[in-house]
């Protein structure tokens, strides 16, 4: 019955909103998003034992599903490697891609593409083994450095390098697992990346201790979920799927009360929970969109420290991703 009435509802929308609903009547009728991500990034994106994917950026697509068909389940994992992300996506292989992926001008810009928000702020740093002594990025002259192909990181590193009047020898990968099993074996000194990664990668070698994480980010990396240009409709959808997350940990909603939440006389609450207004139905949604990913997903909170902060062998701290009453950089439009 949800699906139906959503198609009713998107059939109705005026003139241009119609024309650019594409995305969400093939969502609706397969009764699935297929959301392109990283086959191999624990705590962003990796397969479990279970043969789930798990993570924060995988998490992002659930919440998507959440808010669109109302079963935060209802995903097709699609795995891509960094070359071929935005070639599956323009394709439309996917629906949207949610794999650690830079928002840069560039991207932007010319590749057919928008980026809707950042889930994650990152920056690119240097792992090096620990025997070798090294204490700081200014000590790299000469270093051979494994990194990706078709990243920013690989343009960060000639830029770093040049900047500091250092040489070095990169040594490039199709993808992160082959990466780290070339650090591993010593084709490299260097291993660079997003932080993020790097401590995802120091958790998958034989011995996590043997390497150090130098305290240089040489980089801006916001990464976030992106999706075709040329429809404003899932554009927003995917935008505010994420806000909603954002919003509801500033305003303390939560999966475990945001029931209790529905009978909340703060405003600002009854607009994100549907039950002032309908903010949904501009979007082709239900009023509940935004609390089904927070019943189903959680708020940004939730997310975040199961998957790469303190309920997580990660346990990487806030940071930048603090709310901004908190010190951090993360903060979201009102749903208003």
């Amino acid at each position: 019955m949800r699906n139906k009435l959503m198609v009713g509802m998107a059939a109705l929308m005026a003139g241009p909103l119609l024309a650019q609903a594409a995305t969400l009547d093939d969502v609706l009728e397969n009764d699935s998003l297929r959301c392109g991500v990283n086959a191999a990034q624990p705590g962003f994106s990796a397969l479990s034992d279970e043969d789930t994917y798990l993570g924060l950026d995988t998490d992002v697509c659930r919440a998507v599903a959440a808010a669109v068909l109302g079963d935060a389940e209802k995903v097709q994992f699609v795995p891509l490697d960094s070359v071929e992300r935005f070639t599956a996506l323009q394709s439309g292989e996917v629906e949207m891609l949610s794999r650690t992926t830079t928002w840069t001008s560039s991207r932007d810009t010319s590749m057919g593409v928008n980026f809707t928000g950042v889930s994650y702020y990152d920056g690119q740093a240097f792992m090096v083994a620990g025997d070798l002594g090294v204490q700081s990025a200014q000590e790299l002259d000469g270093a051979a450095v494994c990194t990706q192909a078709g990243t920013t990181s690989e343009l960060n590193l000639a830029d770093y390098f040049r900047v500091n009047d250092m040489s070095y020898d990169p040594v490039i990968f199709d993808a992160p697992e082959q990466s780290i099993i070339g650090f591993e074996e010593g084709r490299c000194d260097v291993l660079s990346s997003d932080a993020s990664q790097l401590y995802a990668q120091r958790m998958q070698l034989s011995d996590p201790e043997s390497a150090v994480v130098l305290p240089e980010i040489i980089s801006k990396e916001p990464l976030g979920p992106a999706v075709r240009q040329g429809d404003d409709q899932w554009f927003n959808i995917v935008k505010w799927s994420l806000f909603a997350m954002i919003n509801a940990e500033e305003y303390g909603i939560s999966s475990t009360n945001v029931d209790e939440m529905l009978d909340s006389e703060d405003p600002n609450i009854a607009r994100i929970l549907g039950q002032s207004d309908n903010y949904g139905e501009a979007m082709g949604l239900e009023a509940d969109w935004a609390y089904q990913i927070i019943k189903q997903v959680g708020n940004y909170a939730e997310m975040f420290d199961r998957n790469v902060g303190q309920d997580s062998d990660f346990a990487i701290s806030r940071g930048l991703n603090a709310l901004w009453t908190d010190g951090g950089i993360l903060y979201a439009p009102p749903i208003r």
